[in-house]
């Protein structure tokens, strides 16, 4: 999701890695290959990957369903898996429209092919930064009216915005241009459980990597959502919000956090 040269699959590129991470078929041996040193020096990070799509799923879930949301714009696409926003959205509401945005050529071309939906609703995908919300905006404004709800997903992507003040400026232009009623779905990665161990492999992933990662804290994650209402459980890791109790009780804490919230009408 940021300007980077096509380097044809001979350095790894963070979409593809995670796509490798969920079980996906879509990547080079250089993703397997950097996949594999950060599994090595954090094995944690393919529960994150995991439970970072559960949250997907029931986030989506909880906007199409109880709230009522219609549009989605989901900002950071990666490559198809299983459960993607679509999906799970016109599920609940097969008019639903969806607006995917990435410039990850790889990553376009797969979504063209694969993210088709309903009939009844619209699914497209558009080539944006997501550091040009003007863009993303003037794109998905050709399949979404924005000036009803929209649910507005950034997910693993705004730790790719290197400053902290201009990734909560992208959120804040894209939210000033969305009427109340719209909610913002957020999700990045933390050092709050295992600190050291997440940042040196952070630290090895962005030296072989052309798309570097900037963890955040839970602070910052909640500082996205200033002025917003905040939807319970508030800021919390994604294996946490709104997930039932398995058999041995509340599902593991991982280092990503989310939040949800509302823009007030």
């Amino acid at each position: 999701m940021q300007p980077r040269p096509r380097t044809g699959g001979t350095r790894p590129q963070s979409a593809r890695v995670w796509n490798y991470w969920l079980g996906g078929r879509d990547h080079y041996p250089a993703d397997r290959a950097a996949g594999d040193r950060f599994i090595g020096a954090y094995p944690q990070i393919v529960d994150i990957a995991k439970q970072s799509r559960a949250f997907l799923g029931r986030a989506v879930r909880y906007l199409a369903g109880e709230a009522g949301i219609r549009q989605f714009l989901d900002v950071g696409t990666g490559l198809p898996t299983a459960d993607n926003t679509h999906e799970v959205a016109q599920r609940v509401a097969p008019d639903a429209r969806i607006v995917y945005v990435d410039n990850d050529p790889l990553v376009l071309a797969h979504a063209r092919a694969l993210l088709t939906g309903t009939r009844e609703g619209a699914t497209e995908c558009v080539d944006a930064d997501v550091r040009d919300p003007g863009r993303i905006l003037a794109e998905a404004a050709r399949t979404l009216d924005l000036s009803r709800p929209v649910g507005l997903m950034l997910l693993n992507i705004l730790g790719h915005v290197p400053g902290y003040d201009e990734a909560r400026s992208v959120v804040t232009h894209l939210l000033d241009a969305l009427p109340g009623g719209s909610h913002l779905v957020v999700a990045d990665g933390t050092d709050v459980f295992t600190g050291e161990r997440f940042r040196s492999a952070i630290h090895m992933w962005n030296q072989a990597s052309d798309t570097p990662y900037h963890l955040r804290t839970p602070e910052q994650i909640a500082g996205y959502l200033k002025g917003l209402d905040l939807l319970e459980p508030g800021v919390v890791p994604v294996s946490r919000w709104r997930a039932e109790p398995g058999p041995s009780g509340e599902p593991v804490e991982v280092d990503e956090f989310c939040a949800v919230g509302c823009k007030a009408p």
